[in-house]
C-alpha cells in the first residue's frame, strides 16, 4: 500500500524477496502534466512492470465494501508506506501479523506527513527508517526496527528520499523475516512534521539567517521550491549556499549573486524566471541592469 515514488523500492524489494504479493493498493490515477491526462502514480506503473493486481479506492473511510474486499485477499501482511489515505480500524485489523509502515523518521521525531523535509528544515545530523506496527493513531505505533543515516551539510530532501526508500526496503524485509517484538516508542522527544504548503515557499532575507535560509532551500526542493522576489519577478530558488559576508539584510553584495541576510549571506547558484529555463544565478544576474541598487525580498 503506497502510491509515490518513496514506495516503490519496498515494493520491488518485496516482490523480488519472493512474497507473495496479493494486491497493491495505490492513489488512483489523476490528471497530470500539460495535457491532463489521467496518469498512473508511481507504484502503480511499477505495480504494472510487475505483473501485480492493482487496486485503486478512492476512499477507505465508512467503505464496508472495501473493508470487506481488503479482508477477503486473507493477508499474513499489510506494508504500508506513503499511501495516501488514513486506514480504518477494520483494515488494520484483517491482516494475520497487522499492518507494517515504513516511516522516514526516527520515530518519535517528525510524526506526520512531511518527516524529510522537516529533518533538513530543522538542521538534524541524522535521520532514519522505523518500520512500526500500525494502529489508529498518527505514527504512533509500536517500532519493530529503526536504523539511522547521517544528513550531510549540503544534503536535500530528493538525496535523503531516495537513500531513505531504499532503507525501507532493506528493512520491511527484516521485518517480515525476523518478527521483531515491538517496543512502544518514547514518551519523550515527540516532533510533528506539518504537511507543506505553497506558502513555506518565500526566503525572508530580513528575518532569517543564512544557515536557516539555506536549509529552507535543500529542504523544499523541488516542493514546493523556494522564491525571492528581484528585478519586478518573482525567482525560484533552486541551488543556494551560506557564505561569509554580511551588508543590509536583502542587499546583492556581488556579481555572484551573493545576498546579505539577517546574518550572513546566501550565494543563489540557480535561479529560474516565470516560464525560462533555470539558470546560474551569476549569469541572470549579469542580465540584470543596476542590479548593484536593487534588493531581494
Amino acid at each position: 500500500m503506497g502510491s509515490p515514488d518513496f514506495a516503490v523500492p519496498a515494493l520491488r524489494a518485496l516482490a523480488g524477496a519472493g512474497h507473495d504479493v496479493a494486491a497493491v493498493y495505490c492513489q488512483p490515477p489523476r490528471p497530470a502534466h500539460r495535457g491532463h491526462a489521467l496518469t498512473r502514480c508511481a507504484v502503480h506503473q511499477a505495480a504494472d512492470a510487475l505483473g501485480l493486481p492493482v487496486r485503486t479506492p478512492a476512499r477507505l473511510k465508512r467503505e464496508p465494501a472495501e473493508h470487506a474486499a481488503f479482508a477477503g485477499l486473507r493477508l499474513d501482511a499489510a506494508v504500508v508506506a506513503a499511501y495516501g489515505l488514513i486506514l480504518p480500524a477494520a483494515m488494520l485489523d484483517a491482516p494475520r501479523i497487522g499492518c507494517l509502515n515504513i516511516h522516514a523518521s526516527l520515530l518519535p521525531r517528525w510524526r506526520g506527513a512531511a518527516p524529510i523535509h522537516a529533518a533538513v528544515l530543522a538542521g538534524d545530523e541524522a535521520t532514519g527508517i522505523t518500520v512500526m506496527q500500525m494502529d489508529q493513531g498518527l505514527d504512533t505505533g509500536a517500532m519493530l526496527l529503526r536504523e539511522a543515516i547521517p544528513i550531510g551539510p549540503r544534503d536535500t530532501t530528493p538525496a535523503l528520499h531516495d537513500r531513505l526508500a531504499e532503507l525501507g526496503a532493506r528493512l520491511v524485509l527484516r521485518a517480515l523475516d525476523e518478527r521483531p517484538p515491538p517496543v512502544p516508542q518514547p514518551a519523550a522527544g515527540i516532533t510533528y512534521a506539518a504537511k507543506l504548503s505553497r506558502e513555506d515557499a518565500r526566503l525572508d532575507f530580513c528575518a532569517g539567517d543564512a544557515a536557516t535560509l539555506d536549509r529552507q532551500v535543500r529542504a523544499l526542493t523541488p516542493w514546493p521550491g523556494t522564491t525571492a522576489a528581484f528585478a519586478g519577478e518573482t525567482l525560484k530558488v533552486l541551488a543556494a549556499e551560506p557564505v561569509q559576508a554580511s551588508g543590509p539584510p536583502g542587499r546583492v553584495l556581488d556579481p555572484a549573486f551573493t545576498v546579505a541576510c539577517r546574518r550572513g549571506a546566501l550565494r543563489l547558484l540557480r535561479v529560474q524566471r516565470p516560464g525560462r529555463p533555470a539558470v546560474a544565478g551569476d549569469a541572470f544576474l549579469r542580465g540584470v541592469p543596476g542590479w548593484q541598487d536593487l534588493a531581494v525580498a
